[in-house]
């Protein structure tokens, strides 16, 4: 297991000056913006605006703070996403303006190359939970409260990586919030 702590995360700016990433892991280590083969991150969204397109990229978005963001995607769909929204999946691809609500939020963002691998985003809160894994990598992301993951602590903001096969034994201390990410090779 791989822990990494919150600040040893690097932050950039976009390109367009409408917000900041915070790069937590990526495949493989050092991939550029074009050549992950998937890539977890959080951004800090400051301006209403267009998303960057990822040609042949899946993306999971969940919103961590701030009053949420409305998608208006170039077909005429539109999705509100909020703290309470289950993590929302879509193609990277497809032509999207982000409309915030009310302000600036964070989000954590989840994106794998489509046809290599396959990436699920699951939300959970407090408790104890196990989470076993046979293929691929296991990503877990704090978001609030203390963490223990196999006996190893995770604070708010630290993640850890997971190699399978493998079970996660994760255990909330005064409640929290954590996001299990689950990747999956399709080779």
């Amino acid at each position: 297991m791989r822990i990494i702590r919150a600040a040893d995360c690097k932050v950039m700016p976009w390109k367009n000056g409408g917000g900041t990433t915070t790069e937590i892991a990526a495949a493989p280590e050092g991939a550029s913006l074009g050549d992950f083969d998937w890539r977890i991150s959080m951004a800090h969204v400051g301006a209403d605006g267009p998303f960057s397109s990822f040609p042949g990229i899946d993306r999971t978005l969940s919103v961590l703070t701030g009053n949420g963001i409305r998608l208006a995607f170039g077909d005429g769909e539109t999705v509100s996403l909020d703290r309470a929204t289950a993590p929302f999946f879509f193609a990277a691809d497809r032509a999207v303006d982000g409309v915030l609500v009310d302000g600036a939020i964070d989000d954590l963002n989840v994106m794998s190359r489509r046809g290599a691998w396959s990436h699920s985003v699951e939300r959970l809160s407090g408790g104890s939970h196990e989470i076993a894994v046979e293929r691929g990598v296991l990503v877990l992301v704090a978001r609030h409260g203390e963490w223990q993951v196999n006996g190893a602590a995770l604070a708010a903001g630290d993640s850890a990586v997971l190699e399978a096969p493998v079970t996660a034994k994760l255990a909330a201390q005064n409640g929290g919030e954590l996001f299990v990410v689950k990747l999956t090779s399709q080779a």
